[in-house]
């Protein structure tokens, strides 16, 4: 058993209280986590606004804040693997993949150190003569950011970074379900060299934590990654402190491949885009809108290469597709696929939890050809399932693709340039990857429009979204100020 602390003002505690965490492999309880409730969240704001105005952090200059981020990056790369351990432990993810991830989390950090003083104000062309106008760009304040269990690490850099390098503070909610690479980073983070109080970083239950920090008085801007659910919780409460607010949330992207693209290559997307981290990913491909010219072949390669699919242990490196992180996300898949085969879709594979010990869901494809309002083509699985439409034009794979509430991501495979241009100004969503799937950077900004939330993490706008704007003007003349009641 093992037993894990929460970080508050730059010292380790133990929460009011604490609950037990699954290993989705096995089903077992494998560590005690500290559950703040309203004493520990209040302590943690407090920390943060403390920290925000102390001259330890306040008086750093951009540079010197670079700098720490730069030492943070260095540290997590040192500790990827214990990182990548304990979310494969903690979440079911599958060790190549949490280690691939987080080896390049660090890059992210990276980032950001340079960005840190990159953030620019401006002068302003005033249109009166005697006045020299500026605006100053400034840390927001304390940031609540909240990030759900699946790649913890990769969901709070994209928040802690930006934050930091802007110089705002952070109390970071990791998850309930698998909050142990977000307590162990937090002890990282200690090493760096930050002041007390920079980032805390605390895990429990909506109503006793995730509802106080995101209503708290001090905190001024919350981001937010999880379900359109849980954020409209997210954005009544943020009404209580009038904060600002960034949400990344759920995704129903469309896999689009026309009759010209390369099968073997969108096949291999495909399965990478639906398959990979057990399709438990916001940007998973999960409506696959093929070319009826060439749907039974794609199909059929696809569900070879589903069947082969290695299902096992999350910490064996040959496994491919692990279990999903909780049985609540097993029972719901089953109960989707089952109320989808009701409507006239057909499972072409998969489509039943595996007897075995843990929460294994096999990779399944749904052929929705004669089940066009199936609910699995509206309703985001967070599972490795895949629903397929078939199309004859352009106009119906645009329109089919757009059929949706959500707007996160979308993938285009074909080789023809001018139709691919096409698809890029008509898909309604953040994302569009043409002819590859699923790839990220820290230099390009992610999010999404819709129930996909609002607000961009990566790039430099997400630093901007930390900051707020002061205009300051500056008389440069020297004459007295004319009395303004003596009429001329």
């Amino acid at each position: 058993m093992q037993y894990f602390q929460q970080y508050i003002g730059g010292s380790f505690s133990d929460g009011s209280a604490q609950f037990d965490s699954i290993d989705p492999a096995n089903g077992k309880v494998w560590a005690k986590m500290p559950e703040a409730r309203a004493d520990d969240v209040n302590a943690a704001v407090e920390a943060a606004d403390a920290a925000f105005s102390a001259p330890e952090w306040a008086g750093l200059t951009a540079s010197a804040r670079g700098k720490l981020l730069l030492k943070l990056a260095e540290l997590i790369s040192d500790n990827a693997g214990r990182l990548a351990e304990l979310e494969t432990r903690d979440t079911g993810k599958i060790i190549r993949e949490t280690s691939a991830q987080i080896a390049y989390v660090a890059e992210y950090y990276r980032y950001y150190a340079g960005l840190a003083d990159k953030i620019e104000g401006a002068h302003l062309p005033i249109d009166k003569p005697d006045m020299e106008v500026w605006l100053r760009r400034e840390p927001i304040g304390v940031v609540a950011a909240l990030v759900p269990w699946n790649s913890q690490l990769f969901l709070s850099a994209v928040k802690i970074g930006p934050a930091l390098a802007a110089g705002c503070t952070v109390v970071l909610k990791a998850s309930e379900e698998g909050p142990a690479p977000m307590l162990e980073f937090a002890r990282i983070f200690d090493q760096a060299g930050f002041p007390p109080g920079v980032l805390n970083v605390i895990t429990g239950f909506g109503p006793d934590c995730g509802a106080v920090l995101t209503s708290h008085p001090k905190v001024a801007h919350v981001a937010f990654t999880g379900g359109p659910e849980t954020a409209r919780h997210v954005v009544r409460n943020s009404a209580e402190n009038l904060a600002s607010t960034s949400l990344e949330l759920g995704g129903k992207s469309p896999f689009i491949v026309f009759e010209d693209a390369d099968i073997e290559s969108a096949v291999n997307a495909q399965v990478s885009g639906i398959f990979a981290a057990s399709g438990q990913s916001c940007v998973a491909g999960s409506r696959l809108i093929v070319s009826n010219q060439i749907k039974d072949a794609f199909l059929t390669r696809l569900k070879e290469k589903a069947e082969a699919v290695v299902i096992g242990p999350p910490d064996n490196m040959a496994t491919e597709v692990g279990p999903l992180c909780t049985p609540a996300q097993v029972a719901y898949a089953e109960k989707l696929v089952k109320a989808s085969e009701d409507t006239g879709a057909k499972v072409v594979t998969g489509g039943r939890a595996l007897d075995r010990e843990g929460f294994y869901f096999p990779p399944t494809i749904i052929d929705c050809a004669n089940a066009p309002d199936a609910p699995c083509l509206a309703q985001e699985f967070f599972g490795p399932v895949l629903s397929v439409l078939g199309f004859d034009t352009e106009v119906e794979a645009l329109q089919i693709a757009n059929d949706t509430a959500f707007g996160l991501a979308s993938g285009v495979f074909t080789k023809d340039l001018t139709r691919a241009h096409r698809m890029i100004r008509g898909i309604r969503a953040g994302i569009v990857w043409v002819n590859t799937y699923r790839a990220v950077s820290p230099i390009a900004p992610f999010g999404g429009h819709g129930l996909s939330g609002h607000g961009r993490e990566g790039g430099l706008q997400a630093a901007l979204d930390y900051t707020k704007v002061k205009a300051v003007w500056l008389r440069t003349s020297d004459e007295p100020i004319p009395d303004p009641f003596v009429m001329r």
